[in-house]
């Protein structure tokens, strides 16, 4: 019987980013399925890609890059065009959660594999649960 390969760390980021992206959607999205862009206002359903999973705080830092209180709905307008609208997005979050995320993703972090794997069973449930 052959051994299983372990996924390598970048498929585990990768397939994290894509389910906890549809989680943050899911999870803001009304009874029909749409979300609303926190930083414009613009109206899109959570599949169809004109609603993005929007990070204040980069991606690149790892200690808020799946915190659920970073990422909210925005338009492909606002996170892609217009460089994720970080201070409009400030201004929905509030000075306290923005300042506290700023610290925040200033802190280093390593996740384990095992640390990533949990995560995307966790969102794997959830998203069931939601969806």
């Amino acid at each position: 019987m052959a051994k299983r390969k372990k996924p390598t760390r970048s498929k585990l980021v990768k397939k994290l980013d894509i389910l906890f992206s549809q989680f943050v959607r899911v999870s803001s999205a009304d009874k029909n399925g749409y979300c609303t862009c926190v930083t414009c206002g613009k109206k899109g359903h959570w599949k169809d890609g004109s609603i993005q999973a929007g990070h204040f705080m980069s991606r690149k830092h790892y200690s808020t890059r799946w915190d659920i209180r970073n990422v909210k709905p925005q338009c492909v307008g606002c996170n892609m065009f217009k460089s994720g609208e970080q201070y409009k997005y400030s201004i929905y979050l509030g000075s306290e959660l923005s300042n506290e995320l700023y610290l925040q993703s200033n802190k280093i972090v390593k996740f384990s594999n095992d640390d990533l794997q949990e995560m995307i069973d966790r969102y794997s449930i959830e998203l069931k649960r939601l969806v």
